[in-house]
């Protein structure tokens, strides 16, 4: 087992590159099924959720080749499976992406349900919804999700909320289905348009990716091609957080700023100046944070991704802040461990208040997901003393080099093993 160690006061400063984008990266490797030649995928994140991924790929017969840490050739054509085994399902939240990528290449798929982060329950009714409507029949076999059906057919689909997993799902499996499929309240994040241009440029024919309507018209063969994954919206926005926490002085690079739009508003709110250019963007942070409001919502709006961090920040702030979580149920379970931290959080249902404090103090805690890791990261930065957070494999699933990346930007932090505890055979 590993924690990071996190000794805190200093002021981040210099530059960062951003990675590719996790959130679209689980959805176009499982994609790759689709396709009957060598797919090149670059600006890959070298993060352990694309490390499963990967191996999935491989227990499923493709063939995968590392060209550098961020490319990779994988060639799908020898895949003769359409089962994915509880094992590997349950490290990763996103393996159900290969149901609509496998009923899509053989009109059959068995995946156990995802695991991953534990901050709420994922139904994937929706998903469910959409298979059915393309003519799958679907059912919960031996806790196993069993898709199969004789053909696939083109259906109008009304989704009951903007789910981005059924909405990516849903194109996987019609992307060579017979006739069109119409997706209405579709999900609009930015890796839905990332995992649509990635379809079309193998052939597929997808309109409207970004809008609340998406249209699918089927084809019968998707070719191979070279593509490159987006920047990540939600890291550029973590290390933006963080350099408002540090009362830092950053270009991050490598980003889309349209992407960040709704997070770069909130963070100008709170007391940050940011200069924007085409592909990146400086945040300068010389003041003390503000409170401010927050409400995460679906794309366009505040992402539920940086909830933990912006939270992190607000503890900081001068004066009262409500954070309220409209996405996910029970995402503040990691604001115990920032109030091991000296923060001042009353979390009630779906909201939050938090009330600012002069500081923190450098504690031991746990992550208890992916974005709770990152805010303790953030908080531990900010604090005075040491900050030890165990738990780092969530942190591992979407943060690519993340002591190299603070590191580089003057924040101490290490990564350390912690020992296995002794174990005696004979009490004494």
């Amino acid at each position: 087992m590993e924690k990071f160690i996190i000794q805190g006061g200093n002021r981040l400063e210099g530059s960062v590159r951003i990675s590719g984008a996790k959130n679209s990266v689980v959805a176009i490797l499982p994609a790759v099924l689709l396709s009957d030649g060598v797919c090149r995928i670059e600006n890959v994140p070298n993060i352990s959720d694309v490390s499963v991924t990967l191996k999935i790929l491989y227990e499923l017969g493709a063939k995968v080749r590392m060209i550098n840490q961020s490319t990779f050739e994988i060639d799908p054509t020898g895949i003769n499976s359409y089962i994915i085994s509880k094992e590997m399902s349950s490290r990763m939240r996103a393996s159900s992406y290969f149901i609509g990528a496998m009923l899509g290449r053989f009109r059959k798929a068995r995946v156990a349900p995802p695991g991953g982060c534990d901050f709420g329950v994922r139904p994937i009714d929706q998903h469910i919804k959409g298979f059915q409507a393309l003519g799958a029949r679907v059912i919960i076999d031996n806790g196993m999700v069993d898709a199969r059906a004789l053909k696939l057919v083109g259906s109008p689909i009304y989704l009951d909320m903007a789910s981005v997993g059924a909405t990516i799902n849903i194109m996987l499996a019609a992307a060579k289905a017979e006739g069109l499929t119409v997706i209405e309240n579709a999900a609009k994040e930015p890796h839905i348009v990332d995992l649509a241009n990635f379809l079309n440029s193998m052939g597929a024919d997808i309109m409207g990716a970004g809008t609340d309507i998406i249209k699918i018209r089927g084809v019968s063969k998707l070719c191979g091609v070279n593509y490159s994954i987006i920047p990540d919206q939600i890291e550029a926005g973590t290390y933006m957080a963080a350099v408002c926490a540090t009362g830092g002085n950053v270009l991050i690079d490598n980003v889309i700023p349209k992407h960040l739009e709704s997070i770069t508003a909130k963070l100008v709110q709170i007391g940050a100046e940011i200069e924007e250019y085409d592909e990146s963007l400086r945040i300068i942070m010389n003041t003390n944070p503000k409170a401010c409001n927050v409400k995460t919502m679906y794309h366009p709006g505040f992402p539920t991704d940086m909830q933990p961090q912006i939270t992190a920040l607000l503890s900081l702030g001068e004066g009262t802040s409500i954070v309220t979580e409209s996405v996910w149920a029970n995402r503040f379970k990691y604001t115990d461990q920032l109030t091991f931290m000296g923060a001042d959080i009353s979390v009630e249902g779906r909201t939050a208040v938090v009330k600012g404090v002069q500081k923190l103090v450098g504690a031991p805690v746990a992550a208890t997901d992916l974005r709770a890791g990152a805010a303790l990261i953030i908080a531990g930065l900010a604090a005075e003393g040491t900050t030890e957070i165990e738990n780092i494999e969530y942190i591992d699933r979407g943060y690519e080099d993340v002591v190299e990346k603070i590191t580089a930007l003057g924040g101490n932090i290490k990564r350390v093993n912690i020992p296995e505890p002794s174990m005696f055979k004979e009490a004494l």
